[in-house]
């Protein structure tokens, strides 16, 4: 049995689609911990949703049940699925956001939710399977079902790939792959890219118009409302701006370009703090 199931949507909290859910696995198994992870995924953004899964879920124990359901495609042929990995159970559609959360990891079994019996109800309806068969699959696996009784076994799962930076000698080119709700733009670009240039140079950014000429370790060592460069919490390069937002002060979208180039310093021991508009 799992204690908790985790949830994650781009449903937002206006309408009753999150409660209708949590109602649902409530009345299957009324002593589950129900714990949000977002719903404030952008509509259809599987790969957003994928993200605010993968980072979080490291700091969940194992044994748990993590429901993830961004579906553009519901009610087509793309199938409900169930997911074993880790000690834990994933369910969710089979459009690529699991494939993504999961990456490298070992995936012990797959299984299509196709019995009824674990249904809400035997006829689900075509627009909302979150609540007619995603939720009742996840209060089921948290009461001890096992995903073998919930469906039939498949090979594999849609694949979905995130796209990697490309890195020289000279530096590392990526996309801004999240903004949060600060305004920090969140890139692909690992944190050692701009942690440890060669020696001699300094990290140099670009990202939309703009070049960032300031790499710091925490938001606060730059000025108030002045655009950086640092490493967050998720062990990737952020464009930041202390105390504002970088998303809407620098004008960066999601899949935004972003260049780490290694510049030569002016002296050794210069320490350039400046940035610039195209």
């Amino acid at each position: 049995m799992a204690s908790f199931i985790t949830i994650t949507t781009d449903f937002g909290l206006r309408d009753p689609y999150v409660a209708a859910m949590k109602g649902v696995m409530l009345g299957i198994n009324p002593d589950v911990q129900l714990i949000d992870i977002s719903h404030e995924v952008a509509p259809y953004d599987v790969m957003e949703a994928a993200f605010v899964l993968r980072h979080a879920l490291p700091y969940f124990p194992p044994g748990g049940v993590h429901l993830a359901v961004v579906d553009p495609g519901v009610g087509t042929a793309r199938k409900p699925i169930v997911v074993q990995a880790g000690g834990r159970y994933f369910v969710g559609p089979d459009n690529g956001l699991l494939k993504l959360v999961l990456g490298a990891e070992a995936i012990d079994a797959v299984f299509h939710l196709d019995q009824p019996a674990f249904w809400r109800t035997a006829q689900p309806a075509a627009t909302f399977h979150g609540r007619d068969v995603f939720a009742p699959a996840a209060a089921h696996l948290s009461r001890g079902a096992l995903p073998a009784q919930l469906g039939s076994p498949l090979a594999e799962l849609t694949p979905l790939h995130w796209a990697l930076p490309v890195a020289d000698d000279d530096g590392v080119t990526g996309w801004v792959v999240h903004i949060d709700r600060y305004g920090n733009c969140i890139t692909n670009i690992p944190g050692a890219y701009a942690e440890s240039p060669p020696p001699g140079r300094y990290v140099k950014t670009y990202v939309g118009a703009c070049i960032i000429n300031r790499f710091e370790r925490a938001y606060a060592e730059a000025a108030a409302g002045d655009p950086l460069v640092l490493v967050g919490s998720s062990g990737y390069v952020e464009i930041a701006v202390n105390a504002g937002n970088a998303a809407e002060l620098l004008g960066i979208r999601r899949g935004a370009s972003v260049s780490i180039v290694y510049a030569e310093r002016p002296h050794p021991e210069a320490r350039v703090s400046a940035w610039t508009e195209d």
